[in-house]
């Protein structure tokens, strides 16, 4: 992508990524032109900036740091190179010679000192800043804990106990999903209600890759209850709630995605409205905690469970 690059910024009316996507959103029949045009007008109007992570493991650490520090910049985006499994001299040669080619900011996460040394060196001879990642963490768990640390490239990602916890938490929340709930519901430790594309499964997938056993049932109309749901007393159960507007505004891009005629209930502004009220009536009778996801992202509202969770974990520990 060395074409793109005018000095470390890349001005996006002349770039291939802005004129891609824009080809790809004319080519979408469910966007209309109107759409196609404002969403290329904010395109054209935005800079952009090589970023390059690099990693002796999977890169995990770098892209959410990475992403979530270029996401306060508006008007910017990056353009991602990501490096993982870096440990060797050889490796490490291909990815300066690409970050040669594209100049821009250069993040990393290496603990052998020296590919550290030897990227360095080569960030400052071609101008791109870059910066340990690591490094800032290391220098105060140092201080603190008056040890030093011993350089094992991913060792977070180890086979240990926390990692087949994640793995068993996987399984439980795939088998568990969209209404099976067998007699075993008191083995999950966290059960997702809530009416249709409320972002339940998605929810409970991330939920089950923190290591949480989660399971979550849709709230139908005019479909009962489960008695296991009610009678589920080891589970935290969250019910997950969205405004009728956005429940609408989703449903119909489904039925759009599926072809199916929307002229029915399900997207019918009244009869979700009912819906949403009846869920929150349910919640209330049964003392469940909710959460309004209609302007939160998946991370934020598994997050507000994640601490609803721990709370309720305190009641066994008191009890």
């Amino acid at each position: 992508m060395a074409e793109l690059t005018t000095g470390p910024w890349v001005q996006a009316g002349l770039s291939p990524v802005t004129n891609s996507r824009a080809r790809q959103l004319g080519d979408n029949p469910l966007c209309d032109r109107s759409t196609v045009s404002r969403k290329s007008e904010a395109a054209m109007n935005r800079s952009y900036f090589h970023l390059h992570l690099v990693s002796d493991s999977t890169g995990e650490t770098l892209i959410n740091v990475g992403r979530a520090a270029a996401a306060q910049y508006e008007g910017i985006s990056a353009i991602e190179h990501v490096y993982p499994l870096v440990r060797s001299l050889a490796q490490l040669a291909r990815v300066i010679s690409e970050i040669s080619a594209a100049p821009g900011l250069v993040l990393y996460t290496l603990v052998d000192d020296e590919l550290i040394h030897r990227l360095d060196d080569a960030c400052r001879d071609n101008g791109s800043p870059s910066l340990n990642v690591l490094q800032p963490v290391h220098a105060l768990l140092r201080s603190y804990l008056g040890a030093t640390s011993t350089a094992r490239p991913g060792a977070q990602h180890m086979l240990n106990a926390e990692y087949f916890k994640r793995i068993d938490a996987m399984n439980f929340t795939l088998t568990h999903d969209d209404g099976n709930l067998p007699a075993d519901i008191d083995d999950a430790d966290v059960v997702l209600v809530g009416v249709s594309r409320t972002s339940k499964t998605p929810t409970s997938i991330y939920l089950a890759n923190r290591g949480l056993k989660t399971a979550n049932y849709p709230l139908v109309p005019s479909v009962p209850m489960p008695p296991t749901l009610s009678s589920s007393r080891k589970a935290l159960i969250v019910g997950l709630i969205a405004s009728p507007e956005r429940i609408v505004q989703i449903r119909q891009n489904r039925l759009l995605s599926l072809k199916v005629d929307d002229n029915s209930l399900y997207v019918d502004r009244v009869a979700v409205a009912d819906e949403v009220a009846a869920s929150r009536k349910l919640c209330a009778k049964y003392h469940w905690p909710t959460i309004d996801v209609t302007r939160r992202s998946i991370e934020e509202t598994a997050a507000a469970i994640l601490d609803l969770y721990r709370e309720h974990r305190l009641k066994f520990i008191v009890n």
